[in-house]
């Protein structure tokens, strides 16, 4: 099979020898004439003069002649093969200077040839000339471009150079590319392939840190490296620093949409209200331009709800699905935005069909399934519907049983199911094969506790802190299995000590003020709540759960509705939060206010059996006894979590006298 590979572009004419005068530095052969030789360089000059004037055949002509007469001069079959380069003749070009290289192994323009042609062919991934693989196309340039560039490669042709230096990156030689990449894009400021090459090469050679401060040090000169730097930044998965260096592309490129778009997603990854503002900001730029850019109304969907914009959040979701329903991400934003409003009915609502269009295309359409069916089975959950619910986990789990976030998805679905065999099965079987994931060692714990194997389960938590002594999250995990099993003491030693070796982290200080609650040291708890609103004045699990402490003691509740009331203004629709601020409601007796905010509650929060119970005593107190009890079944039905079943059948017993039933 004849094949075209484009080499012409690589192929610049390097300065050789003149086969006279290569002839006239070696000496003559036995029987061999002067004049032949003179008469084979002047064939060597009338090729090079034909193709200069474009008459292809006839200098091919003349350089076979050169060949005949003077059959020991590499130099003539090397400028062929040359020739045959130019004109994109791959296969001619190989047999040629392979002629060359066996008159002499170490002709340059031959072996260039050769670099250049197996170069091209391994780039191009084709294994179409009748030779070795596209791995030995590389092996083969890498040898024959280092031969041709034995001399000080400083003066070499950056074309050779450029081609060597990606054939070490095809073949891993990270440490060869990077000092002959880094001459080379110094070399050749405008060569814009050069710094992406030089960083994927650092790359590949694990040198990270180095590849940012070279690119930090280019940037300077050349802004154009910016946008490169900001990937790199994205790609290690540093968002703040990638948006700085974006933010430094778009000074040179201000009307960029795409270096806009990338800037307002990694301020999204980097978190924070005020990114997300500077995020929504950059992306109406984008829209003001571009309307109909599905990317940038992805983004600001996902800005908006970051910023509390909720309605705002769900119409854009709204916009991306209506100009592309046939992809996953409009769907995806929309369940996000619902989610935060709690409303998981709507979140059923809104994915059933699309998931049901998903899986009956072609190949199951197993992407858009992973990203969707994890937040139907999610909205089931919060609705009861656990059968439902665990449903949709195993299918996506079926799709991806190596993704441990799937697994433990599963495993909680089956705990909320109070499915404890199920769950502890599970976790089990995902742990042998992930034995260092803490999230995975936590719901095992959590399934062995709920099964009434407490001890076991802490002793889990155990051997998995001595794994991740240097996370804080493996102290967290083992200080709320203690405290649930009762270990309080054990419990405030494990926070103390990661207090200790993380004195920054409020996460812990939140939890040592949950354990103190739990152990009625509410002082103790009070004081560790509020050394993290000294902290963090904004952080609303603080401040709900200070107010609802507060509440339900029935103490100092002008602060506790005030503390309650700060938490909701930072996240308006938390379910969580309005219980708390009903319940403050309650137990001052300004039952019309209690009543707006547990409704609320009880309807985001259908299985926590706490919300709902606060929800029956207030419907009990106004009078509503019918509603009240069915508030209290489903107190009973629900998470179990944080009540006394006998006080609550004792109130379903009163609500039933009181209506004379029995």
């Amino acid at each position: 099979m004849r094949v075209v590979v484009l080499v012409a572009a690589l192929a610049l004419v390097a300065p050789i020898a003149h086969a006279g005068q290569a002839a006239r530095q070696r000496p003559t052969t036995p029987g061999q004439a002067a004049d032949k030789i003179g008469e084979a360089y002047d064939q060597f000059l009338l090729g090079r003069h034909l193709e200069e004037a474009d008459n292809i055949d006839g200098a091919v002509a003349a350089f076979k002649r050169a060949m005949e007469l003077d059959p020991g001069a590499a130099e003539v079959p090397a400028e062929l093969a040359g020739l045959y380069l130019r004109q994109n003749k791959p296969e001619e070009a190989i047999g040629t200077a392979e002629a060359a290289l066996k008159i002499d192994p170490a002709n340059r323009e031959a072996n260039r040839v050769l670099g250049l042609v197996f170069a091209a062919l391994a780039d191009a991934g084709e294994n179409t000339v009748p030779r070795q693989g596209g791995d030995q196309y590389v092996a083969q340039a890498i040898d024959h471009l280092e031969k041709a560039l034995e001399r000080p490669i400083a003066d070499a042709d950056p074309n050779l150079r450029a081609a060597l230096a990606r054939m070490y990156i095809r073949a891993g030689s990270f440490d060869k590319a990077i000092p002959l990449l880094t001459e080379l894009v110094s070399q050749e400021p405008g060569w814009r392939e050069g710094p992406s090459m030089l960083i994927e090469a650092f790359a590949g050679a694990g040198r990270n840190e180095e590849a940012i401060a070279w690119l930090k040090e280019a940037a300077a000169d050349d802004p154009q490296l910016y946008a490169t730097l900001a990937d790199l930044y994205d790609k290690q998965h540093k968002p703040k620093e990638a948006a700085q260096a974006y933010a430094k592309a778009l000074e040179r490129s201000p009307r960029s949409a795409e270096l806009k778009t990338r800037y307002a997603s990694a301020l999204l990854n980097a978190g924070g209200r005020t990114e997300a503002g500077k995020a929504k900001d950059a992306l109406n730029e984008v829209l003001a331009a571009r309307p109909n850019d599905m990317r940038a109304l992805y983004l600001l969907s996902q800005a908006e709800r970051r910023l509390g914009n909720l309605a705002a959040a769900e119409a854009t979701a709204r916009k991306v699905i209506a100009q592309n329903p046939r992809t996953p991400w409009g769907y995806y934003a929309l369940a996000e935005a619902l989610e935060e409003r709690r409303q998981y009915a709507a979140v059923v609502d809104a994915l059933t069909q699309p998931i049901a269009d998903f899986r009956a295309r072609p190949g199951g359409e197993s992407m858009e399934l992973t990203l969707l069916l994890p937040h139907l089975a999610f909205a089931y959950q919060e609705l009861g519907q656990y059968d439902k619910a665990i449903a949709a986990f195993e299918e996506v789990h079926k799709l991806v049983p190596q993704d441990a976030n799937v697994t433990g998805y599963l495993i909680q679905a089956y705990t909320a199911a109070k499915q404890y065999p199920a769950a502890l099965a599970l976790a089990r079987e995902a742990r042998s094969a992930q034995p260092t994931d803490l999230r995975l060692a936590r719901l095992e714990a959590q399934a062995l506790r709920q099964s009434g194997q407490a001890d076991r389960g802490i002793a889990v938590l155990e051997d998995a802190l001595k794994q991740h002594a240097d996370e804080p999250a493996a102290y967290l995990a083992l200080a709320q299995i203690c405290s649930d099993a009762d270990r309080g003491a054990q419990a405030v030693k494990v926070l103390h000590d990661a207090e200790a070796k993380f004195p920054g982290d409020s996460s812990i200080v939140f939890e040592l003020g949950a354990v103190y609650d739990k152990q009625k040291k509410f002082a103790d708890a009070e004081a560790a709540f509020h050394r993290v609103l000294d902290r963090e004045p904004e952080n609303a699990p603080a401040l709900n759960y200070l107010g609802y402490m507060l509440a339900d003691r029935g103490e100092r509740l002008d602060e506790s509705v005030a503390y309650l009331k700060k938490a909701l203004q930072i996240e308006p629709d938390n379910g969580s939060y309005l219980d708390s601020l009903g319940w403050a409601y309650f137990k001052e007796a300004r039952l019309d206010l209690a009543e707006d905010n547990l409704k609320r509650a009880a309807d985001q929060l259908q299985t926590n059996s706490v919300v709902q119970d606060h929800y029956g005593d207030l419907l009990f107190k106004i009078g509503r006894l019918d509603d009240a009890i069915s508030a209290w079944n489903r107190a009973l039905a629900g998470d179990g979590d944080s009540i006394n079943r006998a006080d609550i059948d004792k109130k379903i017993r009163s609500a039933k006298q009181k209506l004379g039933r029995k």
